[in-house]
């Protein structure tokens, strides 16, 4: 089988070395995403959550869940194409940029749900899409699969942000910074 020459693995990479990465990054972003949303109440059976008036562009409420498990092997699979290449300059950088950002993704839906801080989650979500652009540049550099795999991603953060100011926008007594709280 013949693979596109800018996706085929560098000669640098090791199989064996991403599916090691692969079996402890894919679950355990898995489970952090999961455990995160869980105690977060980041479903939509959240009442708070319930009496927003929400964009009409918002995906339905069951897309999120899909989404996010898609979103979170694709970062699991693109970490361990990093992490599972060796001895490339940029290799730390890239490990840290993705590191950076997956502990901004884990707080955005503790403030947006659980704390009612739209304005804040908003801060945050910007935040993760330009670390999660940064990111997509120093996987690229390491392994250009690992980049490409980062795109949704990257995507999905553009629709989130939008979302999330547009939530604010329609419901700006709802955001618990601008009540006090």
């Amino acid at each position: 089988m013949n693979v596109p020459e800018s996706l085929a693995p560098e000669p640098w990479f090791n199989t064996g070395s991403f599916a090691r990465a692969a079996i402890v990054a894919v679950p355990a972003i898995l489970f952090a995403g999961g455990l995160v949303a869980r105690v977060a109440g980041s479903t939509d059976a959240n009442p708070w959550y319930q009496s927003l008036t929400l964009p009409s562009f918002q995906p339905p409420p069951a897309a999120f869940g899909i989404a996010w498990a898609i979103l979170y092997t694709l970062l699991g699979l693109a970490l361990a194409f990093v992490w599972g290449t060796r001895d490339v300059k940029g290799r730390g950088l890239a490990l840290g940029l993705f590191a950076a950002g997956f502990l901004l993704n884990m707080t955005w839906s503790p403030l947006f749900f659980r704390a009612h801080m739209i304005s804040a989650a908003l801060g945050v979500v910007v935040a993760m899409l330009v670390v999660a652009l940064a990111t997509t540049w120093a996987f690229w550099r390491v392994n250009r699969l690992a980049g490409w795999l980062m795109i949704p991603y990257v995507l999905w953060l553009c629709l989130a942000t939008a979302i999330n100011g547009s939530v604010l926008v329609l419901n700006p007594t709802a955001d618990a910074l601008q009540m006090g709280v």
